[in-house]
């Protein structure tokens, strides 16, 4: 049986930097991002640290092709599928932990 997953957006407190990803465990590795587990990372470096946007598929194959397409829009294309989800940009971290 398949596995299941997200492709997420987080950014950073000035909402400058996206990030896009994908995973089995959200809210495991929306906390990886948070306290800048890997401490040399893109992530960590900009200080990515707010969940933004996600969206559930229910296999990972699904999971990988869709962050492919996510990771190839423009900015603009990110920011009108982040505000289809979340128009204030908040921090989902509560809605998902």
């Amino acid at each position: 049986m398949q596995k299941g997953g997200h492709v997420y957006i987080m950014t950073n407190a000035h909402r400058t930097v996206l990030y896009t990803g994908m995973t089995s465990d959200l809210v495991g590795r929306t906390d990886q991002h948070k306290t800048h587990f890997y401490k040399n990372s893109f992530t960590a470096r900009y200080n990515i640290e707010f969940l933004v946007y996600y969206e559930h598929h229910g296999h990972i194959t699904d999971v990988i092709i869709r962050e492919k397409k996510v990771k190839k829009l423009s900015r603009s294309r990110k920011i009108e599928l982040i505000n289809s989800m979340n128009p204030d940009w908040k921090d989902l971290w509560d809605e998902i932990s």
